[in-house]
């Protein structure tokens, strides 16, 4: 075969794969367009022309071929990060451990399991037989020193004792005090008070027993109101502060809501689980809750809003992602970023407005700032979009 033959080949073969992929790539057209070669008929051409013509493509004014029928959808809104979802541990607004302060038998135990008790009232006590005796022992020394001083004082108002003998007496009776104040607190501490109002826990020890000071004796819960500890995204962390408002309802007490608040707040972020420890506070009054109860928290803000487009309407180029935007009857392409995909929409950071519509079907036909003509619902091509764009047609 001669060398003529073989270009006349290879030429034929460019013009035939050109063809096919004009006829059916479908950025063929938008390639063109940059290339300067929008005249090249498309995909898009309709068999009839504008003027009624059959045969060759359909011509619009200045005589360049007419957009091909395609399908829009409305751009709506939709908001996110407005509602969080969590579940929390609760735990009493005060809850304590009782230890005794000091080793010893336990002689009584006056308190049961679930009772009500005060800040301050016995609950237990410790053998004291040897505290009591050195608590007699250091009253006594106190009356003795304090009778001294008392003829100390006789005997210096009539010269008969120095100012020096008053002043040792003086001494001494303080030293007694001191005395007899220590013997009272170790007696004191051979009974066990509660430290907090609360409820009485199951008791571990009974009466007889011998204890130490790592000994418990009970745990004394105030659950008058209930803490909730639980974790959110640090995306959240600038929306939640002590005192927003929240609901809660226990999981194992399904139907029932309690209104609440946030209590507290942690000042860091976890770095291992990206999470922010926040505490709630409910309140307990008819004292249905319990400490180690699970939560299903839940909190309102107000969101971010941006607009919703059809998955279809978003196409991707060279510089990104982007979409057709239909505005007083002719296409615009509006370059988006994609912030979260849905199963039915996609939400973009873009210039949108609510009364813009995007193309969903047909964009290979679609040239920027050429007439957007809609398809109607038998196929054919309806007149150009001139303004508020109408309900989608499916295809």
């Amino acid at each position: 075969m001669s060398i003529w033959k073989q270009i006349a080949l290879t030429l034929l073969v460019l013009l035939v794969t050109a063809a096919v992929w004009v006829r059916f790539f479908p950025g063929a057209g938008e390639q063109l367009a940059r290339w300067g070669l929008d005249w090249v008929p498309v995909a898009a051409t309709e068999t009839a022309g504008g003027d009624g013509r059959a045969g060759g493509p359909a011509r619009g004014r200045g005589g360049r071929p007419a957009q091909a029928g395609v399908v829009t959808g409305p751009v709506l809104e939709s908001t996110i990060n407005d509602r969080l979802v969590a579940i929390g541990t609760g735990r009493a607004a005060r809850s304590v451990t009782v230890t005794p302060f000091t080793s010893g038998r336990m002689t009584e135990l006056l308190v049961e399991s679930g009772s009500l008790v005060e800040a301050g009232e016995v609950i237990a006590r410790l053998d004291a037989e040897a505290e009591q005796i050195a608590f007699d022992r250091a009253r006594i020394a106190l009356r003795d020193a304090e009778a001294r001083l008392e003829r100390a004082r006789a005997l210096r108002a009539s010269n008969t004792a120095s100012a020096v003998q008053v002043t040792d007496a003086e001494l001494a009776v303080d030293n007694a005090r001191l005395a007899l104040r220590d013997a009272q607190l170790e007696l004191s501490r051979r009974s066990v008070a509660a430290p907090i109002d609360g409820i009485v826990g199951i008791l571990p020890i009974a009466a007889g027993n011998y204890v130490t000071a790592q000994s418990e004796i009970a745990s004394i819960d105030d659950r008058s109101e209930i803490l909730v500890d639980f974790w959110i995204p640090e995306r959240y962390a600038g929306s939640v502060s002590v005192g927003s408002p929240l609901t809660a309802a226990a999981i194992a007490r399904a139907g029932e809501t309690i209104q609440g608040s946030v209590s507290a707040v942690d000042n860091r972020i976890d770095a291992e689980s990206r999470t922010l420890h926040v505490q709630a506070r409910l309140d307990n009054t008819a004292d249905r809750l319990r400490a180690g109860m699970s939560f299903h928290v839940s909190m309102r803000f107000p969101g971010d809003t941006y607009p919703a487009v059809d998955p279809l309407a978003v196409q991707w180029g060279a510089d990104g992602a982007f979409v057709w935007a239909v505005r007083n009857g002719r296409a615009e392409r509006v370059a988006v970023r994609i912030v979260q995909r849905n199963a039915d929409s996609i939400l973009v950071d873009a210039p949108l407005a609510l009364s813009d519509a995007v193309v969903t079907q047909g964009v290979h036909a679609v040239r920027e700032g050429a007439e957007v003509r809609l398809a109607s619902r038998d196929g054919e091509a309806a007149a150009p979009e001139t303004g508020t764009p109408r309900p989608a047609s499916g295809s």
